[in-house]
């Protein structure tokens, strides 16, 4: 749909007057980033008095107050080996953060390489990344030097096509980040298809890995979620067993900065992050284990804590796409996606406005996610993407909010860069 901008040219005192009655309310509203808000981590404040005095051992007897257990305790792994769908041998528990383990995956595939490998730094890696995506993955990537290619992304998951195309032409072609479920930011799920073609595509490099960030699994806003195929079954049913590096936490669950985070995939990958780890860790935290074994139990305790999770956080979703609907509906000015679940909505402006839509929110007190962080190297092609985090703010807030930002999506579309 075009926009019609004669409407919008007539509309343009009015539209000054609402962005300068924004800006005399000196805002200080802040949705870059997908923060889980304050009563989120009030489902979770069980966790802090759960264990009582003398409540630190293990199953098996484990003294977790201890050095040692590099994996993780016995039972807190066949939890959160059922969390990601695997078996307990094929999941290592770290700290809070996946995205540690990320980076520690990548720092030992550039240094040592991978089971199968010469060391990534040799070969001048590059990594394929499905866009818009994830800022935290490029950064990696930057950060060792690894040069990313971008592939699209379609309503599926990424382009497979094109992916084949890239991994089965360069063997330099190390690997793909994938967010299966939920994809940051435009809340794709992987179809079946797209598995089972990441499990029996044929990359000239041997060592090629699925980065397999499941970061959204259990984060549904829909009573009934689609399904998503496992790629690691799919993986080691076509004759790969090695292909996939799953990462998780709960870091969106319980407490992000009090967590547990996990690394999955074959036993030959599992042994090979857990001995590059032995060289400068001697365990995780195996406190913070037990009292998520203890407060959660099972797969029910997760899914009925998330059940929780997500009647905070669906009337927040509903708030941006109800004003964003009001603001922006048949326009043509925009458009944005209506996710099942996860933590973002993505926005596209006309092509050349997402930098003007961030300053003139920005000005009138809306920090967005800078526009092209979704984008390796902080560039967006076009300029037309915007990450919309809505989970941190109280419903009242996101809806000024999107008010604002809906008024500045018109601004930008009218010429106007700045306050």
């Amino acid at each position: 749909m075009q926009p019609d901008l004669d409407s919008l040219r007539a509309a343009a005192p009015d539209l000054d007057r609402r962005y300068q009655a924004f800006r005399s309310q000196k805002l200080s509203l802040d949705m870059t980033r997908g923060k889980p808000c304050g009563e989120q981590l009030d489902l979770s404040n069980g966790l802090l008095t759960i264990l009582g005095e003398a409540d630190f051992r293990a199953a098996d007897g484990t003294d977790c107050r201890n050095y040692g257990g590099l994996d993780g305790l016995p039972e807190a792994k066949a939890l959160f080996a059922a969390f990601l769908e695997l078996s307990p041998a094929e999941v290592l528990l770290g700290d809070n953060s996946s995205l540690a383990l990320m980076h520690q995956s990548v720092a030992f595939a550039m240094s040592h390489g991978v089971p199968g490998g010469k060391p990534w730094s040799e070969e001048k890696a590059r990594m394929l990344c499905p866009v818009p995506g994830y800022d935290r993955h490029f950064a990696i990537c930057e950060h060792f030097g690894i040069e990313m290619v971008n592939v699209p992304m379609t309503d599926e998951g990424p382009d497979m096509e094109r992916v084949e195309e890239l991994a089965a032409a360069d063997p330099a072609v190390k690997g793909i980040w994938v967010v299966p479920r939920y994809q940051n930011p435009l809340g794709v799920s992987c179809s079946d298809r797209v598995v089972e073609r990441l499990a029996k595509m044929r990359p000239a490099a041997p060592d090629f890995r699925v980065f397999w960030d499941n970061a959204y699994a259990h984060h549904h806003l829909v009573e009934q979620p689609r399904p998503l195929a496992n790629l690691h079954a799919a993986c080691k049913a076509a004759g790969n067993p090695d292909r996939t590096f799953v990462f998780g936490s709960t870091s969106k669950v319980s407490h992000a900065g009090a967590g547990v985070a996990m690394m999955g995939g074959s036993e030959r990958n599992v042994a090979w992050l857990r001995g590059h780890r032995s060289r400068f860790t001697i365990g995780p935290d195996k406190l913070v284990e037990l009292r998520h074994v203890r407060f959660f139990r099972d797969m029910a305790g997760i899914g009925a804590h998330m059940a929780k999770h997500a009647a905070i956080l669906k009337p927040k979703f509903e708030a941006v796409e109800r004003v964003l609907t009001r603001e922006l509906g048949g326009t043509g000015l925009a458009r944005w996606t209506r996710p099942e679940g996860g933590y973002f909505v993505s926005l596209d402006t006309a092509p050349g406005g997402a930098k003007a839509v961030v300053k003139l929110a920005a000005d009138a007190g809306v920090k967005l996610t800078e526009a092209g962080a979704t984008f390796p190297y902080g560039r967006d092609p076009e300029d037309r993407n915007i990450r919309i985090a809505p989970s941190l703010p109280k419903l009242a807030e996101i809806e000024s909010a999107m008010e604002v930002l809906s008024v500045c999506v018109k601004l930008a579309a009218l010429g106007k860069t700045g306050a």
